[in-house]
């Protein structure tokens, strides 16, 4: 079998899009069972509830990502809701460690996709939007998409 190149989004993480103000982003490699790899090449995951953690001897982890059972499974399928090691170099984790010592920022999962046939997570440095933010963004998209349906209908007339 030809071995795969390119990027093939899996699923992407919406919510924290709109929770969240995003500061820095990484990339980061996942340490996956088998079963996990092929449930995922079927396109099931979800991040909705995902968060990232780490520990006191600086490791990373994923937890709460829902990456469902491979059907076709025996015995040793995976656990659905399981905590995940994410891989980096500890100079990018010293400093998402530091990042986070700071007042209303976290760090949360914003996308898991295929990188030449590796599984990859983005995620992201990131400060909690208040209310009042989330209502700003949504007014400044829905411009926008005013501005373009504007224009493209002066454009249709002439």
């Amino acid at each position: 079998m030809a071995k795969e190149t390119g990027e093939k989004l899996i699923v992407q993480n919406k919510k924290a899009r709109h929770d969240y103000a995003i500061e820095d982003k990484y990339e980061a490699g996942i340490a996956l069972t088998g079963t996990e790899v092929k449930s995922l090449r079927e396109g099931r995951a979800s991040l909705a509830e995902a968060f990232v953690t780490i520990d006191r001897r600086g490791e990373m982890w994923l937890e709460g990502a829902n990456i469902p059972e491979y059907l076709n499974g025996t015995w040793n399928n995976h656990a659905p809701k399981r905590k995940r090691k994410l891989l980096l170099h500890r100079q990018q984790i010293t400093k998402l460690a530091r990042g986070i010592e700071a007042k209303g920022y976290t760090i949360v999962p914003l996308s898991l996709y295929f990188k030449d046939g590796r599984v990859k997570a983005s995620i992201a440095l990131a400060r909690g939007k208040k209310e009042f933010d989330k209502r700003q963004a949504l007014r400044e998209e829905q411009d926008k998409r005013e501005a373009l349906r504007a224009m493209r209908y002066a454009n249709m007339r002439h």
